[in-house]
């Protein structure tokens, strides 16, 4: 059964060893993740099931099967800190099976798992080491309404699964804020984040899945479909969003919901 969901962001700067200083910069965020991270530990999930919107594969829908995979932040200078969490391949196997059919979807086997699911893991699971994970990534190249008709199909999937399930979806808005934003500056990025932030408070379902592409693009996100297929997952159940933060210091929008 799914016992709990929420959408954060995944910037390295998070991470204590990586951000050092610049952490003061995200306190709404870093504080925004402490809610959540409270929360879930007082649903007492067995899985932790992680939508990363760094897929390894844009053509198809993944599923990381690796028995155990670890996560450090090397590349960012960071030797200190390193994560390793058991996979849960029964859940991962059982979705693969029930979607081939009707979706791309194909096995990976990464024993590293990058930021992109790594920072949310980083500080949701913290309080959680019995905790399994399933690693999930959507697929740039597949359109809108196959994201949400695969997040319908995961949730089939859970609701006749014998574990208490978490439904993290990961990304970051924006890349475009400011001018000194990582992809550069435009002036329709803060259109995107508005419009994002106002469709998951409308609980707009349909203005997600009509979003405009363009604007998307323009905007660098990398959200969007890890949201679709959120929002596939939980639609049918009865939530409530609950905006707990947004911030954009260093040019990118991260926005921390929960569902």
């Amino acid at each position: 059964m799914i016992v709990f969901a929420c959408f954060v962001p995944h910037p390295p700067l998070l991470i204590p060893e990586v951000g050092k200083d610049n952490i003061n910069h995200l306190k709404e965020t870093l504080e925004a993740y402490h809610n959540i991270e409270a929360e879930l530990y007082a649903r007492k999930p067995d899985v932790l099931l992680v939508i990363s919107s760094h897929s390894p594969n844009h053509q198809s829908f993944s599923i990381n099967q690796q028995p155990k995979i670890s996560i450090n932040f090397k590349r960012f200078g960071d030797l200190v800190t390193k994560l390793e969490f058991n996979n849960d391949i029964a859940l991962g196997y059982k979705i693969k099976e029930a979607t081939e059919t009707e979706i791309p979807i194909i096995l990976s086997s990464e024993e590293n798992i990058d930021y992109g699911a790594g920072v949310p893991l980083f500080y949701l699971a913290n309080h959680l080491p019995n905790c399994q994970v399933c690693i999930v990534h959507p697929a740039k190249e597949l359109d809108y309404i196959q994201h949400v008709k695969f997040g319908e199909m995961i949730k089939e999937q859970i609701e006749g699964y014998n574990k208490r399930v978490a439904i993290i979806a990961a990304g970051d808005l924006s890349h475009r804020l400011h001018q000194d934003s990582p992809a550069g500056y435009s002036p329709r990025a803060q259109e995107f984040d508005q419009k994002i932030i106002k469709i998951l408070a409308d609980k707009d379902f349909d203005s997600l899945i009509k979003f405009d592409k363009f604007l998307a693009e323009e905007a660098k996100e990398c959200s969007l479909r890890s949201l679709l297929l959120l929002l596939g997952i939980i639609k049918e159940i009865n939530y409530e969003p609950q905006k707990l933060s947004y911030q954009a210091p260093f040019g990118i929008g991260y926005l921390v919901e929960n569902f």
